[in-house]
């Protein structure tokens, strides 16, 4: 790895987003800053049988809208979803692979669980019809590096490729890992990011007997609550956010309209608990830390923190405890605010599109909300942008993921002012 002073600068010139507000980046972000929630009743299968009955699902997607029919047969949905996200990413780039850069382009794409939903489906098939009546696709339609696999064949991108599986940090370090292969010289530009599909009986099934899910039924748009007092779990969702990430010479060469810059990357591990995080928010903490120390910046420069901000009550608390412990009196100077209130927890896909909001917050000029905080946990007392969204200058915002096996990431955006 160069030196700080050498590294190569890295930018977001594309973004790609579906999530239960919408598909698309347009569709999704005016949404969310309006305050409105993407969660309702579950029609992906029957929860008569089930203590939970709410999730947030991307209801107006069809991936025959970006893949050939007798593909998406072929493919689980989080694949479809990766590849729709991409290709979003990609338009909105203006982006050309040819011959000759094909090779400088590259996929980091994750998933903190993969093809659940297939695995469900030929289970069962197995079960009642046996081996033969298996698909050959099966496997190749399942495993998580697949949607890296196929969004690379579809562009062309012959560069570095890989897949994360880090729970609910997924998106934020394939975001990372990527911008961290530009730094070092090896590619120019990335496709990164995260794409989840499991609002599947056996994910909502898991994780409700784990008691991590909201049992708020009746009222859908009102579960998602990070940091108040009142809120029940988290609300499980499906989706993707994808960046495209370049750099810099290379997009200004070519025009390209650049949203915020990669600043910095941080990762840590809490060692800990299998999935509750360290009740001294460490591993937050110094993930956030070490974050901050990468860019080169002291923690007074942060305007904005999308939190993880989950609406499970460790979450809330520990995240608001490891903020106070990096930024001091200047954590009650920041706006915090947790867009799984409206998106739901897309797993391994949201720090994926959590990094889209951070990023169009710094070019908008405009900080998304919290909404459902109507009653706050005196533990979390930090400014968390309650209820509406706010116009604000954003040079800096940092984006926080943490996830079970206490793995933790964080990446650092700032605002690009062309030279």
């Amino acid at each position: 790895m160069k030196g700080k002073e050498n590294r190569r600068r890295v930018v977001i010139t594309g973004l790609g987003l579906l999530t239960p507000l919408g598909t698309g980046v347009r569709k999704s972000w005016s949404a969310l800053l309006e305050g409105r929630s993407g969660i309702d009743r579950i029609t992906a299968f029957d929860t008569t049988d089930f203590p939970v009955k709410i999730a947030g699902e991307v209801s107006d997607f069809d991936p025959k809208d970006y893949i050939e029919e007798k593909e998406v047969r072929k493919m689980d949905r989080f694949i479809h979803l990766a590849i729709a996200a991409s290709q979003m990413a990609f338009d909105d780039s203006a982006l050309e692979i040819t011959d000759d850069n094909a090779e400088r382009v590259g996929v980091i794409i994750g998933s903190g669980i993969g093809g659940m939903i297939t695995i469900e489906k030929y289970h069962e098939i197995l079960l009642d019809k046996g081996y033969r009546r298996m698909t050959p696709f099966f496997i190749p339609m399942l495993i998580i590096n697949l949607a890296a696999g196929r969004v690379s064949m579809r562009f062309g991108a012959k560069g570095p490729n890989s897949a994360v599986c880090t729970a609910c940090a997924t998106g934020t370090h394939s975001i990372g890992d990527a911008f961290r292969v530009i730094q070092r010289g090896e590619a120019d530009v990335m496709f990164a990011g995260g794409t989840e599909a499991v609002v599947s009986p056996l994910a909502v099934a898991g994780f409700a007997v784990m008691k991590a899910l909201s049992r708020r039924n009746d009222e859908p748009q009102k579960a998602s609550r990070p940091f108040d007092a009142d809120r029940d779990g988290f609300v499980i969702a499906e989706g993707a956010g994808i960046v495209i990430l370049e750099e810099l010479e290379h997009a200004r060469k070519r025009g390209a309209r650049i949203y915020a810059e990669v600043a910095g990357y941080g990762m840590t591990g809490d060692a800990y608990h299998i999935t509750a995080p360290s009740p001294d928010g460490d591993g937050p903490a110094r993930c956030m830390k070490l974050t901050l120390e990468d860019a080169g910046v002291s923690p007074e420069v942060v305007d904005y923190i999308n939190a993880h901000g989950t609406s499970t009550r460790f979450n809330d608390e520990l995240e608001t405890k490891a903020i106070k412990r990096v930024f001091g009196d200047h954590a009650y100077k920041l706006a915090v605010s947790s867009t799984k209130s409206m998106t739901g927890h897309q797993l391994g896909a949201a720090g994926g599109v959590e990094a889209v909001f951070s990023a169009l917050s710094i070019y908008e000029g405009i900080v998304p909300p919290t909404i459902n905080l109507d009653n706050p946990d005196p533990e979390c007392d930090l400014d968390y942008v309650p209820h509406k969204a706010r116009k604000m200058n954003v040079e800096y915002a940092l984006s926080n993921s943490f996830g079970f096996g206490g793995t933790n990431a964080c990446l650092l955006f700032k605002k690009h002012i062309p030279d």
